[in-house]
């Protein structure tokens, strides 16, 4: 089965082998994104609600990029550095997915960059091509 890499216009170079997206089969892949700048800069440090949003932004375009929306997505793996701001994370959340909410799981974990709270990765399925 053939897949497509995607990446969004204005995409900063990864911090490892990997790529923003892939789409296989009508299914889109979203790699753990993190709220980096094109430059992989930790952005809206201390802010979990603005670190969260700028991750479902890059996680949309990503998506979008694909041929799909947010209301494609189907599973949520996020990484969260504290519990602390997971009520914070759920509120930023909950405004991309306001009506049937895709299935998720929401784990503790060290992220790749200090400063970093929050980490998503996406499965949406658009249908095939």
């Amino acid at each position: 089965m053939p897949k497509e890499i995607v990446t969004p216009a204005g995409s900063g170079k990864p911090l490892a082998p990997y790529s923003p997206g892939t789409k296989a089969d009508g299914i889109v892949y979203v790699s753990g994104t993190l709220p980096f700048d094109k430059d992989n800069n930790v952005v809206h440090l201390g802010d979990a609600k603005a670190q969260t949003r700028h991750v479902l932004e890059i996680i949309k375009s990503v998506i979008e990029t694909a041929g799909g929306t947010m209301d494609d997505v189907t599973m949520n793996h996020i990484f969260v550095t504290d519990w602390a701001n997971y009520a914070a994370v759920n509120e930023v959340y909950a405004t991309y997915f306001p009506g049937d909410k895709p299935a998720r799981y929401c784990v503790q974990a060290g992220l790749v960059k200090p400063g970093a709270l929050v980490e998503i990765a996406t499965v949406a399925h658009i249908g095939k091509p």
